[in-house]
């Protein structure tokens, strides 16, 4: 009986611990509008990579969606966001973490143009 709940305990943690490795790193937008494009590039760099709302089955992310963002190593970068009748801003200084949600709010947004 006790190997069988040693079994079932370890099975139980493996399924946790994959489920938990299966998440990614998320964007959660937090901005009172619906994002269109959002790219990331290094801190002070302007090496912006993909439009990660390609990632999005709508290809854009609502209001208090989350995103799955790919291919971008955990640090710190900083995002390009762009919204409707062609308005961008950015934020400055994301802290990106594996396995983990960050989030974007209206707050956060800088050097928006019109």
């Amino acid at each position: 009986m006790g190997r069988i709940l040693a079994l079932v305990a370890l099975l139980a943690a493996s399924t946790g611990e994959l489920a938990a490795q299966g998440k990614g790193i998320r964007l959660w937008n937090l901005t009172t509008s619906t994002v269109l494009e959002f790219q990331l590039s290094p801190v002070g760099k302007n090496d912006w990579g993909p439009n990660q709302t390609l990632n999005d089955k709508d290809k854009e992310v609502d209001h208090d969606e989350r995103l799955r963002i790919t291919g971008v190593e955990p640090g710190s970068y900083d995002a390009k966001v762009g919204y409707r009748g062609s308005k961008h801003c950015f934020v400055r200084g994301i802290e990106i973490k594996a396995d983990a949600v960050f989030s974007i709010a209206d707050k956060d947004l800088k050097d928006c143009n019109k």
